[in-house]
């Protein structure tokens, strides 16, 4: 029972029962030349919801625990001697045998491992045509239900915005619970890191260098967690970024809403927005290719040692992917003033450019300021320009002539490949995103309260 199908077998049901409730109410306000109390749509639209909703709720839980459920049901059935490993040997069991119920480990030769990934498919295979059943009978039971509940005095249009109300507000929810759970994930996993790193070595320490002895006989590798040049890092990138994509940005969106034609605009607009759309890939393709050469190359000629990975190149391209950010949202600010602002400031004798500067920079600098700060924050998380470009030393400077990296370079070299959720090397990358996103939080705070006491309101 693929993804696919099940949710392709839903949308014909939603259109089927919208199509039966739909014609049903109109027909039965004719049969008993009664008015309806909602359109013929609100009674197609309500039986929709009841039929298919608490389907797609049982085809998500399945979706969601089938694999579980099936797996725990395996384990069941398990030799007595597997019993007793230790908690990461049989996680890495369990995810063998899924793998060889998967086929996607041919080399996989332990008995034990392809009888149990051989149960797995057969528990799993019959669970899933039980869940298909249970969801097409509580499909066409509800649609049974919705049917014969139709009337020309029932409220299907009141009815169907209490339930698309509830729709929105667990929505909602969910943003807020994904937006909790990854604030208590980084918290829970940071404690655990701070367990055997101080917070002042790892805020203020000068040196990272987060490689932990795997075994206890190991020598050589104690690990370093001063983060401080992580941080240097992604702030001179960042300002560097920032630096291009502001005043690029900005007088691109005056230029646009102030100045253009409506020719030269519908042809200039779309271009510029082209930019946000190309892969972060071939900006660092771009960068480790053609910037930081020509940028080594005319430092080498006016005396200047530019490294071939700086700051310098990773900050000028990732300036010019951030571009658009600014010049789209400042252009829909500047838009969003009333003409009535502008045509009164030319009638009082001020130019165009007094307007801009005196008028309208003023009143959207609230949207203006939003533009910047989403900059930022996507320069921020920027990664793979600064590994193709910036490379990945941790590099404490302000020059931005030299190497450097990011905090989020950082978080991934520490999450890629097998790595065990028990060490301080990879706890450290927990805790680099928790201050990362305390650092967002309150810069963002900070530039909000700014950006409220500057601005020009008019009535």
């Amino acid at each position: 029972m693929s993804n696919s199908l099940v949710f392709f077998c839903l949308a014909i049901l939603a259109l089927l029962a919208f199509s039966v409730g739909r014609q049903r109410a109109t027909a039965m306000a004719e049969r008993e030349a009664s008015a309806l109390n909602s359109l013929p749509r609100h009674y197609g639209y309500l039986t929709a919801a009841h039929a298919v909703l608490p389907a797609l709720l049982m085809s998500v839980l399945w979706f969601a625990f089938g694999d579980n459920l099936a797996l725990a049901l395996t384990v069941a059935n398990l030799p007595p001697e597997l019993e007793t490993l230790k908690a990461t040997q049989f996680d890495l069991l369990l995810d063998r045998i899924q793998l060889a119920s998967d086929n996607r480990n041919p080399f996989e030769a332990n008995a034990h491992v392809l009888e149990a990934a051989s149960r797995f498919r057969r528990i799993y295979g019959v669970a899933g045509w039980v869940a298909a059943a249970l969801i097409a009978a509580t499909a066409l039971t509800c649609l049974y239900r919705a049917y014969h509940q139709i009337r020309p005095r029932f409220t299907a249009r009141k009815r169907f915005d209490r339930i698309l109300k509830t729709i929105l507000m667990i929505s909602s929810l969910v943003a807020v619970l994904t937006t909790i759970g990854i604030i208590m994930t980084l918290v829970v996993e940071s404690s655990l890191f701070f367990r055997d790193v101080s917070v002042t070595e790892f805020l203020f320490g000068t040196k990272w260098s987060p490689q932990t002895a795997l075994r206890d006989d190991q020598i050589g590798a104690s690990g370093s967690f001063g983060a401080l040049p992580l941080f240097a890092g992604t702030l001179l990138i960042t300002f560097v970024a920032i630096l291009v994509a502001g005043p690029v940005g900005l007088m691109a969106a005056i230029y646009l809403t102030q100045y253009a034609s409506p020719s030269v605009r519908a042809f200039a607009k779309p271009c510029l927005e082209v930019l946000a759309g190309i892969p972060t890939v071939v900006y660092g393709f771009f960068a480790a290719v053609t910037v930081a050469p020509f940028l080594s190359n005319t430092g080498a000629s006016l005396g200047l040692d530019i490294a071939s990975e700086s700051a310098l190149a990773a900050g000028l391209v990732m300036g010019v992917m951030i571009i658009p950010f600014v010049s789209s949202l400042t252009d829909d600010a500047l838009t969003a003033v009333p003409g009535s602002l502008k045509n009164a400031s030319l009638a009082l004798g001020a130019t165009q450019s007094e307007t801009i500067a005196h008028v309208l920079i003023p009143t959207a600098f609230h949207g203006i300021s939003s533009a910047i700060l989403l900059a930022i924050s996507r320069a921020m998380g920027e990664t793979m320009i600064v590994v193709m470009a910036a490379g990945m030393r941790p590099n404490l400077t302000a020059n931005p002539f030299e190497a450097v990296t990011t905090v989020t370079v950082q978080i991934v070299a520490l999450l890629t490949g097998d790595q065990e959720f028990d060490s301080p090397k990879t706890l450290s990358a927990f805790a680099l995103g928790l201050v990362l996103f305390v650092f967002t939080l309150i810069f963002n705070l900070f530039a909000q309260r700014v950006s409220r006491r500057h601005a020009v309101h008019y009535d």
